[in-house]
């Protein structure tokens, strides 16, 4: 006898293997809150980009500067105004909202919308 225990050659196996695991699930979470982050930023863009068109609709009804209207009220809801067109009664905007700066990320979200009258 040698005095060794049998599968001794694997003391510490468990070890790594946990350490693995946990900086996979580390990487995926890291990765899966980046993806909500966007995701989330994209909402709010729409959101603005929505609510800027209409408000832009409704001032251009009523006579007023339909592109001036929508950037207030883009930059009241966290976004830039980046193009507006006004063709008759109907108004469409382009929006930017910051994207998150997470891992790397560098891209800003866009959303579009469209309102006039029915």
């Amino acid at each position: 006898m040698t005095g060794r225990r049998a599968g001794s050659d694997e003391a510490g196996a468990a070890t790594l293997m946990v350490v693995a695991c946990a900086s996979v699930l580390l990487l995926l979470g890291c990765g899966l809150g980046v993806v909500a982050a966007m995701v989330c930023a994209h909402r709010v863009a729409q959101s603005a980009a929505d609510l800027a068109a209409l408000a832009a609709a409704g001032a251009r009804a009523r006579g007023g500067d339909a592109c001036a209207t929508g950037a207030d009220l883009a930059r009241a809801n966290g976004a830039r105004l980046t193009g507006c067109t006004v063709r008759g009664r109907e108004v469409t905007l382009r929006v930017v909202v910051t994207g998150p700066r997470w891992l790397g990320q560098t891209g800003d979200l866009a959303a579009e919308a469209r309102a006039g009258p029915a």
